[in-house]
């Protein structure tokens, strides 16, 4: 049976962000991932997961020892793409912050799927709220205070007058440290708030950003594609069907009632988790294909059709249909240039 959501491992690929954060607050944390069990193997840090539970006395553990700063804005000041630079550079290169916002379907995917943002719109008000309705206990505002502390580093990165039109609002009653608050987000922040949410003009979604790149944000765009397509998710109702499918190919052209069969549970149940985890089953069967057919692509002891019919398409057109709308090149094309 599955553990519950909010115990299931998510990934630890932030690992050396938090060895950052340590450093610049004054401490070592090695003692602490010591004395907590915590694996440290850069090797694999793609592979690294950590139960939220854990990851939450991580947290408390390093607030503690902290001398220098708090640590939760720092683990959100030194945060960086340096395991997902193609992320990073579709960041600096995007041409709006509308466009720039799609980078936190990424971070969901790839670094928390609890790292959940969605756009506001209503009036002159855009507002970036995290999403989140139980009550937030004391490890939760401070992971809440990291994020938004990467939130706003990446803000001014991209529009550097931040300070001149954003806001920043908190669910939680204002903390005994609150004034670090002001000092450090330098924007105007509110407590007892409905929701956790930066707020900033609605217009400047849709001003044009001095970095856009357009050719080398295109380029970003599907290199993050297919590094998606090639990692599987290792938790949750989203990892037992991309192992089904994995472990039972036929089951990709069958469709959700086959696939919920398979799994034992009813196909409203199956879309409902596959909700739960932000995901959708139309997504999930794309990335399951593409992952497999670049895999495929590599052995030249496999034909097209035959590749084709290993994905579960009707016919070889469909399938160059769908890989050129991954890949932005045909299957041939790309198997051509490797």
């Amino acid at each position: 049976m599955l553990p519950p959501l909010h115990e299931q491992p998510v990934p630890f690929i932030t690992l050396p962000n938090w060895v950052k954060a340590a450093t610049a607050c004054g401490f070592n944390i090695e003692p602490i991932f010591a004395r907590l069990g915590i694996q440290t193997d850069l090797l694999h840090l793609e592979e690294a997961t950590i139960s939220p539970p854990l990851l939450g006395q991580v947290m408390e553990a390093c607030v503690a020892a902290s001398r220098a700063q708090h640590f939760p804005f720092m683990l959100g000041e030194t945060f960086a793409f340096d395991y997902l630079p193609d992320i990073g550079t579709f960041l600096a290169t995007s041409p709006t912050l509308r466009d720039a916002l799609r980078v936190f379907d990424w971070v969901r995917e790839l670094i928390n799927p609890m790292i959940d943002f969605r756009l506001h719109e209503e009036g002159e008000t855009a507002a970036l709220v995290l999403v989140g309705e139980r009550a937030v206990t004391g490890q939760d505002r401070y992971f809440i205070e990291s994020i938004f502390a990467s939130v706003t580093k990446f803000g001014r990165m991209l529009a550097g007058d931040l300070e001149r039109f954003a806001r920043l609002r908190f669910r939680y009653s204002a903390p005994p440290y609150a004034a670090c608050y002001a000092s450090y987000f330098r924007v105007p922040v509110f407590f007892d708030q409905p929701v956790n949410a930066l707020e900033l003009p609605r217009h400047h979604l849709d001003t044009p950003l001095e970095g856009g790149f357009p050719k080398l944000h295109e380029q970003a765009e599907r290199r993050i594609a297919q590094r998606l397509a090639q990692m599987p998710r290792r938790t949750g109702i989203v990892a037992a069907i991309e192992a089904a499918y994995e472990e039972n190919p036929q089951l990709l052209g069958r469709g959700i009632e086959a696939v919920a069969r398979h799994l034992g549970l009813h196909p409203r149940t199956l879309q409902r988790r596959l909700r739960q985890e932000g995901e959708s089953f139309g997504t999930l069967l794309d990335r399951v294909r593409y992952r497999m057919a670049l895999r495929d692509l590599q052995r030249p002891d496999l034909s097209l059709e035959t590749i084709s019919e290993r994905l579960g398409f009707s016919d070889r057109r469909s399938f160059t249909r769908a890989f050129t709308r991954w890949a932005g090149v045909s299957p041939s094309s790309f198997r051509n240039r490797r």
